[in-house]
Parts: structure tokens; C-alpha cells; sequence
């Protein structure tokens, strides 16, 4: 399988369900996260070679996030080993499962990126071969200083890889109308962007899935995503527009539900041969095929606690 990097933060997230504080104590139960990191798992548990870029900490979080990453397969060669504490979220669980999340980032490992630590990423040495794609959001492309170090690194892989982004808004930590700045610069980079629902009501409220598309397609993004909760998903090649249904699943909660639908999208379009450039081989089947098997990723996330996304054998037992 060819290899896709992934760059950006490495999050404890501890879980509170729905009754969760009992006799004024809060329940929490601690799972491995992080939206890049999340990815980089699902694209690995799926066959594809993950190269992540993460800041480990040394701490009992970062140690339990960085024992997920081995077991899930992912290639930490470009990871660096962090002094600082990891990046804490408490994700707070309705009756229906759906998360809310607050962040405690300040002094926390995911934001000391510098140009000449991210360079190995897409300019090896390689110890396997070279990526075809680099991913990256969620907060690491927020909050500085990171955010610029990951843009100039996008400027510069472009010219050789496909570049795929996930803004997944955290509004707590950055306003809404940082990214709405931001997102046409963004956009301007990337070769694929995803929204989720959340996320294209929070940037611009009351657009279409078709008007965000078309947004985005005018900044130069052939493939704009809108991942639609259980209205399924939304795409548009190039103005060319496609929609899948979700796929059946029992909801348990949906931590890490879009991270993992994302790696299913990369993993897809990696085994297929469209990345590496601006996705000219890409047709519409093509794309309704690498959304249908995202959102199959997607429903078995949803199907258990935290974000825990499927083996490939998992999809297809034997």
C-alpha cells in the first residue's frame, strides 16, 4: 500500500457518559485521541502505511496514546519525543451518544512544531517509500505555532503529494471567525477538504452542503467533502456532485466517528491510485466507492466506546 503522512496532535480524551458523575464524582474513562492521530490509526488499521508526525509526551497519557499508535501499525518515525504534558479533552456524552468536547491545551506537547523538525515528514530519509499524500487539521493547523509551520510545510509538499485537510472546528479554543479567515487559506492548499455538519453550520450558517462545496471548489479544491451525520455524506468532484447514505450502525457514541471516516476516504482512494497529485485520475464511481467504504469505517467507530476504528479484516472477514 502506499504511504500517507499525517501531521498534528496526539489527545487524551476522557470520556463522561450520560450519568457519569455519581456522589459529586465524575467517572471518566480515558481513551487514545486526537483527530490526526485518529486518522493516522484508522488508515493504518486498514492496511495503509500511516506515517504520523506527532509531540509524545512522556507522561502516562502520552504513553497510553503512543502504545495505541504501535499496536494500531502506525509508523512513528517522524514522531518526536515531548518533554511537555499531552493535550487533555474531556468529551462529554448526550443520551443519543453525540460528543461535546472541552480542551486543556496550554503547555501541552501537540504545538512546538519547527520547519526543521516537520522536513523529515515528506522529505524522508525513508525507511519505506515515500508518501503520496499528506493530511493534517483538527487543532494542530489552529493554534500556533504550529498552525504556520504545518501551512508552509502544505506550501511546500504540494508540488509533489496530495494534500487533504479536516479544519474539524473547535470553537471553544479558536472563535469562528478565526477560521473563517483562515479557511480560504487553507483551502487555497489542499486538494480535499472535509467538513463535518457541525462544522459548515459554524462557518458559514445557513449554506447548503452545495454552497460550501462550491466555495471551496472557487478557492481551488478539486474534492470537497460534507460528512452529514445520518443523512450520510456529501461530495463534490470538481462540481460534480455525489451522496451516500450512512451505514447501519448500533450508536454507542461518535468519538472519533469523522476521523475515522476520513481514514477510510484516504485509504480508498490510496489502494485505488488516486493520490500523489490533484486526484485527475478520480471519477465519480470512483469517489462514490471510496465514500460508501468511508462511511462503512465510520458505523463500526460509532459502534463502540471512544475512537476505536475498524481492522480490515473486520470489513472483510474471511
Amino acid at each position: 500500500m502506499p504511504t500517507i503522512a499525517v501531521v498534528g496532535e496526539v489527545v487524551a480524551d476522557a470520556v463522561l457518559p450520560p450519568g457519569g458523575v455519581v456522589d459529586g464524582a465524575a467517572h471518566l474513562t480515558v481513551h487514545p485521541g486526537g483527530g490526526p492521530a485518529n486518522t493516522a490509526v484508522a488508515l493504518a488499521r486498514l492496511g495503509t502505511t500511516a506515517r504520523f508526525a506527532g509531540r509524545l509526551s512522556g507522561g502516562a497519557l502520552g504513553a497510553l496514546c503512543r502504545a495505541k499508535l504501535e499496536e494500531s501499525g502506525v509508523d512513528l518515525s517522524a514522531s518526536e519525543a515531548a518533554i511537555e504534558p499531552a493535550t487533555l479533552a474531556i468529551a462529554r456524552l448526550d443520551a443519543s451518544g453525540a460528543a461535546s468536547y472541552e480542551f486543556y491545551v496550554d503547555g501541552t506537547a501537540d504545538w512546538a512544531w519547527t520547519d526543521e523538525s516537520l522536513a523529515p515528514l515528506v522529505d524522508g530519509p525513508f525507511t519505506s517509500t515515500p508518501p503520496v499524500a499528506l493530511h493534517t487539521g483538527t487543532l494542530a493547523l489552529a493554534l500556533q505555532p504550529s498552525g504556520m509551520v504545518i501551512e508552509r510545510l502544505l506550501a511546500r509538499a504540494r508540488a509533489q503529494l496530495t494534500v487533504s485537510i479536516d479544519p474539524n472546528l473547535r470553537t471553544l479554543l479558536v472563535p469562528v471567525a478565526s477560521y473563517r479567515l483562515w479557511i480560504d487559506r487553507w483551502a487555497a492548499l489542499a486538494d480535499i477538504v472535509r467538513l463535518s455538519e457541525d462544522d459548515l453550520d459554524q462557518l458559514w450558517p445557513g449554506w447548503t452542503p452545495e454552497q460550501a462545496a462550491r466555495h471551496l471548489h472557487q478557492c481551488g479544491v478539486p474534492l470537497a467533502v460534507v460528512s452529514l451525520g445520518a443523512q450520510g455524506a456529501y461530495a463534490s468532484l470538481r462540481g460534480e456532485a455525489v451522496r451516500v447514505p450512512i451505514a447501519p450502525t448500533t450508536l454507542v457514541d461518535t468519538v472519533g466517528a469523522g476521523d475515522s471516516f476520513h481514514g477510510g476516504l484516504l485509504h480508498h482512494l490510496a489502494e485505488s491510485g488516486h493520490l500523489g497529485g490533484r486526484l485527475e485520475s478520480l471519477s465519480l464511481d470512483g469517489l462514490r466507492n471510496a465514500l460508501t467504504f468511508a462511511s462503512r469505517v465510520s458505523a463500526v467507530t460509532c459502534s463502540r466506546a471512544g475512537a476505536n476504528p475498524p481492522w480490515a479484516q473486520e470489513l472483510n472477514p474471511a
